[in-house]
């Protein structure tokens, strides 16, 4: 059985890769706990866009949605409140943190983070417009949902982003194999 040490150096990649993911969220939680949480402005501004945009996308198609402040109402709804937890401001720090750990380019990176916070908070209006429209239905199915299927989503396009960015942020383009030499000898019989 190999050892830790031989394990840790054979997987360099693998473990600067943890090691960036556990550095990132450290640093955002300390950022996160001890500054934008009690400070709160950013996520009240979030959940308000969020629930702006939500009104906004139930409008487009033809609902009757308004909103106050961090509240979405339909008629014949309670509404919705996007609470802190729910404006998708921890899932975009997660997807930033893998970007920012994975290896590529920092010309990429400039293009793929502010494309995929736009996906991440486009599914999330999408999930919240769901979730009200369900509410219209029943409560039964906006419960079911807002606690299970509409996270498994959410969380399935964050991590279709991440192999996204896998498969064209990681480091150099393929480099195309060299042709297999050609057999010139007199014995060689074309198949």
């Amino acid at each position: 059985m190999p050892s830790v040490r031989t394990l840790l150096a054979n997987n360099r990649a693998l473990v600067r890769f943890v090691a960036i993911m556990v550095a990132a969220y450290l640093v955002w939680y300390v950022i996160y706990d001890l500054w934008l949480l009690p400070d709160g402005r950013l996520d009240e501004w979030l959940s308000i866009k969020v629930a702006g945009w939500t009104a906004g996308l139930i409008n487009l198609f033809g609902g009757e949605a308004v909103h106050a402040e961090r509240i979405v109402r339909m008629p014949g709804t309670l509404g919705i409140q996007l609470i802190n937890g729910c404006n998708g401001l921890a899932v975009l720090s997660l997807f930033v943190g893998f970007v920012l750990a994975y290896p590529g380019s920092w010309a990429r990176r400039a293009w793929f983070i502010p494309l995929g916070i736009v996906v991440v908070l486009g599914t999330n209006v999408v999930r919240c417009a769901v979730l009200l429209l369900l509410q219209r239905q029943s409560m039964e199915a906006f419960e079911a949902g807002h606690g299970g299927a509409g996270l498994v989503v959410f969380y399935f396009v964050v991590f279709l982003l991440w192999m996204v960015w896998a498969r064209i942020g990681g480091g150099e383009a393929p480099r195309k194999k060299d042709p297999p030499p050609r057999l010139t000898t007199p014995e060689a019989v074309p198949a």
